[in-house]
């Protein structure tokens, strides 16, 4: 009997929706002060048009248009475009040709699912230099995927049929004729070029282009953000072991038959780099690690890495291979019987057992699986000398149940390209009596690095503690901002028995989890019984959005706050906004509280009323939700992913290991001890490496890849031991820092690999003390144009949202503080944990605490900015002094020119300015600076100040102290109040100089002033300029060692000094 075929699944085919709501503030071009706008829509070679809307310069369409994606694997690295034209036929003979009003480009990757979209104002881009635009364009763009049935399914690879001929082709109106399709099949894999509806259209400039046919060069390959991060070409594995060793007994029966798994697809190239533009070049080359004399605390370039001017570094390949030995246990058949089996493992140097046996429905209990793997680290020389053993043995009694050995000199070597090694079955031997031993065990053996696809997920015999020591990628919330407007508030019950032209002080109360925002004091309408705020509460919100909103309206006249209703909103309900676009106010009737309110209703009756509260919600998409200081945030992307560029790069992270790390803990005997694992954090991607047990010089060789979307972004790398694997409640023992280095990506050059050891400095108590070296290889992959990098630094460092309503420094703080504890609670969940205390460290929780250290550090940041112009005041007086004849009359002669040819003043200082540029080359930093002891003010730090530093707030220490600390810190404020008091003092008598607090002084002033007018009128320009500049560079003969008559008139100037009380 012939079984009927199964039906195909039905096939998904995904489509593309563009909706043009209007535009904004277009620029006229219809030459009677007005455009005819219509939008022109490109995709995929799908082009589509609007209506015309006359005579408006905001149109409004509010037309969807629909594109069909040919394929929705590499949707996101498509590119929507958009255009704007003013249409020629509305502008009764006025325009020659269909003028240009602008275009947005947008890519895949800022396409938003269809429920998930919002109305977003995309600002009019240019198309060349010389265009002149204005205005915006309000957008909705969505997806969504339609079941097709497979016999109607459209074929996308089918020509359209050809259009009609209307036998107009001199007509400048209609769009140029497409050129027809090459004889091998339609352009672009099949992609059709739809032409407009039929209102005609026109662009600028009548001539077809030439059809070109261009070969795209294989994009770049990237390793995915994961422990083994290499690329993987999936090909026929190697053969299983060849060479069995079997425990000696008479009979050897025949293993039943391989099982060979089928091969996985092929995989694309990683997404990091397909997101780049197509047809660069691959970047295989590398640069040569420069060196360069370091001192204690100073990175260095590692030896015997840097590669010489003709050897080249693989690609991708920034870390050093370590070899495993991988065994993959899978389960066991037929075995004697036994109550709880599991494996032992043992070699040479390793002696592991694996997790008890589970047991599938339905299966006799004599078949157990295990599904484990195991990464014991292996040694060439020691391989070829050794075996490996493997036996089944029952828990609870110890018993033999058999067992199997390798020679590891015949276990395969697989390559991480390799596709996984299929398991094989090996009958059970061995034993006293081979009689009581049956059964057999599926497993498999091979050799591998760190880049193995089992790797991340394996028992590592230098991290035994699987579940607190394994390799894991995290990722950070989404973080929203909630804006909530407090506007008014209605029909409030006040307490009747207040005193008279007594106003109450009624406030409302905003509760979002642990925050808490308050607003002012109300201001009150008596006519209309209404309380007025007009001010705005703004909370850190996390995904999902399951909190609720709680609003009380207290009573705050009394003593004893009063609750006169509250209100509870849930978050996920409140309005996305992602522009500065005006959201509905609505109103909200309270709920009951305490106090006087109209008390408990009738049973079964509506519930009392207690007033109603005027507000404005919405979830603000348009900022970034700052997690980090500012000073090294590593991402300022908006929180809705329909704002978001493309990225221009890849940073890749190659963590080799550490040197020298100082024992942490103690174990038995008094031994110490170190178990070090590192944590890298760049935009909303942690990583963390498996951590090393019981090593001072642990290597990870762990190597990670980030999109980068500005490179004026720090990438944050620390080391931290863990504690939380040796306790039962990891929460007791936080993890202790060991050090951290920070390195900023616009500090590296493109596609060049550093490699350099960076020393773990951490500011203690006692001092600052050297923890050891980290061993780093980083690269910032770029495969973008020139041109795209520099138009990252003209653009706003900060999303939008951020100029047009920005938020306070305060609240900024404040908000940073509550977006930095829900990162770290969403990540305390996660498994292993990351505990607080390593987030607060790596995003810098307390940097703005205060601290006499950073104080001074920041006081010499200011005089090393403001060296120059003091060594240029020195030049200036040697030139004054002639120390240096020839180099004074230089000056001379250089002043003449430029007094009598002023046109050259600004080239020669820009030119000036260049070759000081050219001149710093020779000394610019050969490699990434890490974090520097002597800019932090750490060598020479006062203990005392130290012990200020790591102070509680508020402060544990005893009063004398604190009255010696406050009394310093008085000195130190008397003296700034002092430059302060002489600034306001200079300022005070050039404002004198007119003010006529001092009549001679001033009558004195504006005389000279008159003076000096004629003067300069009569006599021409250059002349004074030249008798100035002789006179300000006079021989010191004919100069007085005393203060000049001018400087003595401005000092005897009065000012407001003298009226201080």
């Amino acid at each position: 009997m012939m079984n009927n075929p199964p039906h195909p699944p039905p096939s998904v085919q995904r489509k593309l929706l563009v909706e043009v709501i209007d535009a904004r503030n277009l620029l006229p071009k219809d030459g009677q002060g007005s455009a005819s706008a219509y939008v022109v829509v490109d995709f995929d070679g799908q082009k589509r048009r609007t209506s015309t809307v006359c005579r408006n310069l905001n149109p409004v369409w509010t037309e969807a248009i629909e594109f069909i994606v040919s394929d929705p694997a590499t949707m996101e690295y498509e590119e929507l475009e958009i255009e704007v034209y003013n249409d020629k036929k509305l502008s009764h003979g006025n325009a020659r040709k269909n003028h240009f009003l602008g275009r947005v480009k947008v890519f895949g990757s800022q396409f938003s699912k269809r429920g998930d979209e919002g109305l977003i104002y995309f600002q009019l881009e240019k198309k060349s230099v010389f265009s002149w635009i204005r205005g915006e364009i309000g957008l909705k763009i969505y997806y969504y995927d339609e079941i097709l049935d497979n016999h109607h399914q459209p074929d996308l690879n089918t020509e359209p049929p050809p259009p009609p001929d209307n036998n107009n082709n001199n007509n400048n109106d209609n769009p140029p004729p497409q050129p027809p399709a090459p004889p091998h099949g339609p352009p672009e894999g099949g992609r059709v070029l739809e032409g407009p509806v039929p209102t005609d259209v026109a662009m600028e400039g009548s001539h077809t282009p030439p059809m070109v046919t261009i070969e795209e060069s294989p994009p770049l390959q990237s390793m995915p953000g994961q422990t083994n991060e290499y690329p993987h070409h999936p090909r026929q594995g190697p053969p299983p072991p060849s060479h069995v060793q079997h425990y000696s007994f008479p009979h050897h029966p025949e293993a039943p038959p391989t099982i060979h798994p089928e091969p996985p697809p092929p995989q694309q190239p990683p997404a990091e780099i397909r997101k780049m533009h197509a047809g660069r070049t691959e970047y295989t080359d590398r640069a040569r690690v420069y060196r360069r004399p370091s001192g204690n605390y100073s990175p260095r370039v590692i030896s015997g890495r840097s590669t010489g001017d003709l050897d080249r570094i693989p690609a991708y390949d920034l870390v050093e291979p370590m070899q495993y030995l991988f065994v993959r246990i899978v389960k066991a058949r037929s075995l004697a019987r036994n109550e709880s089996p599991y494996v032992k493992i043992q070699t040479a140097n390793h002696f592991d057992k694996s997790k008890p046996a589970i047991y599938r429905p339905g299966e006799p209990p004599m078949n157990p699986e295990w599904h484990q793997v195991f990464a014991l680290a292996c040694n060439k020389p020691d391989s070829t000398s050794s075996t490996l053993e493997i036996s089944v043995w029952d828990a609870p009694t110890e018993s033999f149940l058999g067992g199997v050995c390798f020679d590891l000199s015949d276990v395969p070597v697989r390559d991480s390209p390799d596709s996984p090694l299929a398991p094989q079955w090996y009958r059970l031997e061995g034993g006293e009596d081979p009689s009581k031993v049956t059964g057999d065990i599926q497993l498999s053996v091979w050799i591998g690095t760190q880049a193995d696809d089992a790797f991340p997920e394996a028992w590592i015999s230098d991290a035994p503690h699987v579940a607190h020591t394994r390799s894991k990628v995290y990722q950070s919330p989404k973080l929203w901002y909630l804006r909530v407007m407090v506007l008014e508030a209605q029909d409030l019950h006040i307490a009747p028995n207040l005193p008279p032209l007594t106003t109450p002080e009624i406030r409302v109360n905003g509760q979002l989890g642990f925050q808490s925002v308050r607003t002012r004091r109300a201001m009150m309408n008596n006519h209309t019984a209404s309380f007025y705020w007009h001010e705005d509460l703004v909370f850190v919100a996390g995904e999902p959005l399951e909190d609720n909103l709680i609003l009380l309206v207290e009573d705050r006249t009394g003593k004893d706050p009063a609750l006169l209703g509250h209100l509870m909103i849930p978050v996920g309900s409140i309005e996305q906004r992602i522009d500065e676009r005006a959201v509905a106010a609505k109103w909200f009737a309270l709920e009951g509280g305490g106090g006087a309110g109209p008390g408990p209703g009738p049973v079964g009756g509506p519930p009392p009323y207690y007033g109603r509260i005027h507000l404005r919600l919405c979830l603000e998409g348009g900022y970034h939700v700052l997690d980090e200081a500012a000073h090294i945030c590593s991402d300022f992307r908006p929180t809705a992913k329909q704002l978001w560029k493309p990225a221009i790069g890849v940073l890749e992270l190659g963590i080799l290991g550490a040197r020298g790390l100082l024992p942490m803990k103690s174990k038995g005997g008094g031994k110490g001890s170190t178990d070090a694992y590192c944590v890298a954090k760049y935009g909303k991607k942690w990583v963390r490496t498996r951590t090393v047990t019981d090593s001072f010089d642990p290597r990870w060789n762990e190597q990670y890849t980030w999109q980068v979307y500005d490179p004026c972004t720090v990438l944050t790398i620390g080391i931290f031991d863990n504690w939380r694997m040796l306790s039962d409640k990891p929460e007791d023992k936080p993890d202790c820092r060991i050090g951290k280095v920070r390195i900023r990506v616009s500090t590296l050059e493109s596609n060049k690999v550093y490699t350099n050891s960076y020393p773990l400095l951490v500011l203690m108590r006692s001092g600052l003390k050297k923890m050891g070296e980290i061993e780093l290889a980083v690269r910032f992959a770029c495969p973008s144009l020139l041109p795209d990098i520099c138009a990252v630094y003209g653009q706003p460092l900060l999303p939008k949202m951020h100029y047009l309503r920005p938020l306070g420094v305060s609240q900024q703080e404040t908000l940073r503080g509550a977006a930095t504890k829900m990162v770290a609670a969403w990540l305390a969940r996660s498994e292993p944990p990351m505990g607080p205390e390593v987030v607060r460290y790596m995003l810098d929780a307390d940097s703005h605490s205060w601290s006499m250290r950073k104080s001074k550090s920041n006081w010499f940041r200011i005089v090393a900015v403001l060296a120059w112009a003091v060594g240029l005041a020195k030049w200036l007086d040697d030139i004054r002094r002639w120390k240096n004849p020839v180099t004074t009359i230089l000056v001379h002669l250089l002043y003449l020119v430029l007094v009598w040819y002023p046109d050259l003043v600004v080239p020669t200082g820009f030119l000036y300015v260049f070759l000081i540029g050219v001149w710093y080359y020779r000394f610019r930093p050969k490699i990434p600076a890490g974090m520097d002891a002597r800019l932090s003010q750490a060598e020479a730090v006062d203990p005392d100040e130290l012990d200020e530093e790591f102070d509680t707030i508020p402060s544990s220490r005893p009063p004398e102290l604190l009255r010696m600390r406050y009394d310093r810190l008085r000195m130190l404020a008397g003296r700034v109040q002092t430059v302060l008091g002489d600034i306001a003092t200079q300022g005070e008598r050039v404002q004198a100089l007119v003010s006529w607090r001092d009549p001679r002084a001033t009558k004195l002033f504006i005389g000279v002033c008159l003076a000096i007018t004629i003067t300069l009128y009569a006599v021409p320009p250059k002349m004074v300029a030249v008798a100035m500049g002789f006179y300000f560079l006079r021989h010191p003969m004919f100069r007085d060692p005393m203060p000049s008559p001018s400087l003595n008139f401005f000092r005897r100037l009065t000012s407001l000094s003298d009226r201080l009380m």
